[in-house]
């Protein structure tokens, strides 16, 4: 190991410190600090976010990577990956003005509080001037990465989500899906409606008998509570670090099945983050590969696991237990049936497997449109409905149901609704894969997901992102590239 690589890696260690720190402020952000405080936090946020700048773009950095680059033979595979991701984020953080990050932070920061209120209040005219500064903003950053990237703006943008990933391959992607999916929605619905109905899940579930429910389903998925909480916020996500996961969900006292579902959904996400190469704990190389295969681990564990009818038997007696219920709405089979509900529903967290991809469908396609200009924002309400009416079949009755229902885009995550729906194809190959080489699926009947994690440790959790991209890491694990095929196959057996 060369000096100036060694002087790199205590750099970039720094920075990830710094980064950590960051992100434990913004789970306090959307889950418990009070309103009154988001200024404060903004500049807090904007602080820590010039420190790490400073140390990433600093001259000194580009003369160690040129030094390290030279004497790059002496290093091993994992140090030379390191190097190629160190001199990635040194192009973009020198090329990116810090006036601008900061711009975006407080942007961010101020939009995202807001529509915390607007969206309670169906309000979106409130919104609209947060959202309108929010993707100018993002404009200006996605110019800037693009040409240091040498892509076009959204491309830039899919690929800080998605390294390599490009509107082409999502186009001929969501084309193939949206060939098939109305068809099989209308099946779906069909079979449905011919097959006995779903008995209401009756009753009054505190919020205090959910948590304690959604944290013994945590423990038996393989979550590590001493790195890790579970808390509750606005929308379901999974924040803070490696070795302190933050999962969040939110609770409705007439129905637990929402709950359920997310907390099993962000454990996929945190077990990705607790299964990292800890040898690379500071290190870019040690982070996750990218937000397609971190869905991709939210998904194989919510969708493809959770919602067997194997899980399902060993969850039901777990369910009855935690709210103190019994009966024949109760059962594996009734449980089921809510599992594998289809509806044309407005939500799209609360979607189903087979209409959740024509919500991201209709996602990606207004988000293209907002950031190239040709969707101005006080014409994204009608945008909206109009186009979930074409997709999804119904119009959504207000726009807290619409347009105003997810936070991303008020947080700037622009590109990142695609990599949903690539994560679920990549789901259906890894568990396919999975099932293809060991015994994961009839554990899970007894609780038992130490097969199934166990080969998710070796094959995707502590590659980090030493893979290089989804791509390569889907073809190592299954022999191919996204499959849409197999996607395909997963839903007509559990839906068609």
């Amino acid at each position: 190991m060369s000096p100036a690589y060694a002087r790199l890696e205590a750099r970039f260690r720094e920075a990830a410190l710094l980064g950590e720190a960051s992100a434990i402020l913004g789970w306090d952000h959307a889950t418990m600090m009070p309103a009154g405080a988001a200024e404060g936090r903004a500049e807090q946020l904007v602080y820590l976010g010039r420190l790490r700048q400073e140390k990433l773009s600093a001259d000194e950095v580009g003369e160690d990577l040129a030094a390290a680059e030279a004497a790059a033979g002496g290093l091993d595979d994992w140090q030379r990956a390191n190097l190629a991701e160190m001199a990635r984020g040194y192009r973009l953080q020198r090329a990116v003005p810090a006036d601008l990050n900061e711009a975006i932070t407080r942007a961010t920061s101020a939009s995202e509080m807001c529509w915390r209120q607007a969206r309670a209040a169906n309000d979106f005219a409130a919104q609209r001037p947060h959202l309108e500064t929010v993707i100018a903003l993002v404009r200006e950053l996605s110019v800037i990465r693009g040409e240091v990237l040498g892509l076009d703006p959204y491309d830039a943008q899919l690929d800080c989500h998605e390294r390599g990933l490009r509107l082409e391959t999502v186009t001929a992607i969501f084309d193939e899906l949206e060939g098939f999916l109305p068809d099989l929605v209308d099946r779906a619905l069909d079979r449905q409606a011919a097959g006995a109905p779903a008995l209401r899940l009756e009753g009054r579930f505190p919020r205090a008998a959910q948590k304690a429910l959604g944290e013994k389903l945590m423990a038996v998925l393989g979550f590590d509570f001493t790195h890790g909480r579970l808390d509750e916020s606005h929308h379901p996500f999974t924040g803070g670090v490696r070795d302190d996961s933050r999962i969040t969900t939110r609770y409705d006292e007439a129905d637990p099945w929402p709950s359920v579902m997310a907390v099993l959904h962000e454990t996929g996400h945190a077990l990705y983050g607790q299964g990292l190469p800890p040898a690379w704990r500071y290190q870019p190389v040690g982070g996750s590969l990218g937000m397609v295969i971190h869905e991709s681990q939210s998904l194989i564990v919510e969708m493809q696991a959770c919602r067997s009818a194997e899980f399902l038997r060993f969850v039901a007696p777990e369910v009855r237990a935690a709210f103190g219920v019994d009966g024949p709405a109760w059962t594996a089979e009734n449980l089921g049936r809510h599992a594998h509900a289809v509806a044309r529903s407005p939500i799209r967290v609360e979607a189903d497997e087979v209409t959740y991809p024509l919500h991201v469908i209709l996602r990606q396609r207004l988000e293209v449109a907002l950031l190239a200009g040709d969707l101005a924002v006080g014409d994204l309400p009608g945008a909206w409905n109009d186009l979930h009416a074409a997709l999804i079949g119904i119009r959504p009755p207000n726009d807290a149901d619409g347009c105003l229902q997810d936070v991303h885009w008020m947080g700037g995550g622009f590109g990142y609704f695609p990599t949903y729906t690539l994560g679920a194809i990549a789901a259906a190959q890894l568990f396919e894969a999975a099932m293809a080489l060991r015994d994961v699926r009839a554990p899970l009947g007894q609780g038992d997901f130490r097969p199934l994690l166990g080969w998710l440790r070796e094959n995707v959790h502590g590659l980090g992102r030493g893979a290089g991209d989804a791509e390569t890491v889907l073809i190592r694990a299954s022999g191919r590239s996204y499959d849409v095929d197999c996607f395909r196959r997963h839903l007509e057996a559990r839906y068609g």
